[in-house]
């Protein structure tokens, strides 16, 4: 083979491995109302991807969690589908103020960032079965008060558990203003993560979408890329 026709073969190789994951947001022309149903009208025709790896890359079975997503001009949705063995919920649970260290019991999160060249800053939000949330502005350069959990970001959320199909379904409507300081548009990219946090200790489930290859979902280099996707033509 021509070296030169080689070398330009194994950048390509080299190029498209360093591509990073992809996941794809669906436009909707409208908002919509929060049902946590993926057989609902506006969540049947959205692309989704899965979460069933632990965060340094083991499967974790019966736990393959599917997200989907649309976007409107003025929200990002998401949708988490979450098969389970055992549920492990907060006592007294309320959905009408924010749970701090909501992590420590069962959850679904996004973490997302608008800004690729301080991958260190991004926003985190959180739901659990129960319909508790909270959200957190992250700087891991320089963390915020508190964690960033005093950041209020507007974001709504929906969360339904079907037990007899041992599956809860959480849904989140996230403000673009609090991702992005403009407004969003078909074709734009951003840094992404999907986890969840399942089940009762000593046995607890750390489930992610792309694994971070430690202990926390806190690893910024490791997240993958949420694409907006255009409208689709009629």
């Amino acid at each position: 083979m021509n070296c030169k026709l080689a070398a330009g073969l194994l950048c390509s190789a080299l190029a498209f491995a360093a591509s990073p994951p992809l996941a794809v947001s669906s436009y909707s022309e409208s908002n919509f109302p929060l049902t946590a149903d993926p057989k609902s009208p506006q969540w049947k025709p959205a692309p989704n991807v899965f979460a069933d790896h632990d965060s340094h890359g083991k499967p974790v079975p019966g736990h393959h969690t599917e997200i989907r997503s649309r976007w409107t001009n003025d929200n990002l949705y998401v949708l988490f589908v979450c098969p389970y063995e055992d549920l492990y919920l907060k006592p007294n649970p309320t959905a009408s103020a924010e749970t701090n260290k909501l992590w420590n019991w069962d959850v679904a999160e996004i973490f997302i960032g608008a800004d690729f060249q301080n991958i260190q800053r991004y926003k985190e939000f959180e739901i659990s079965p129960q319909g508790e949330w909270v959200d957190l502005d992250i700087d891991r350069k320089q963390p915020l008060p508190e964690g960033g959990w005093l950041w209020n970001s507007g974001f709504r959320s929906k969360s339904r558990i079907d037990r007899n199909a041992k599956i809860w379904y959480g849904e989140m409507q996230i403000p673009w203003t609090s991702i992005s300081p403009t407004p969003p548009k078909a074709g734009q990219e951003f840094r992404v993560n999907f986890y969840r946090m399942q089940g009762p200790p000593p046995d607890r489930k750390k489930i992610t979408w792309q694994p971070t290859n430690s202990d926390s979902f806190h690893v910024p280099e490791a997240f993958g890329v949420l694409k907006l996707e255009a409208e689709r033509k009629r």
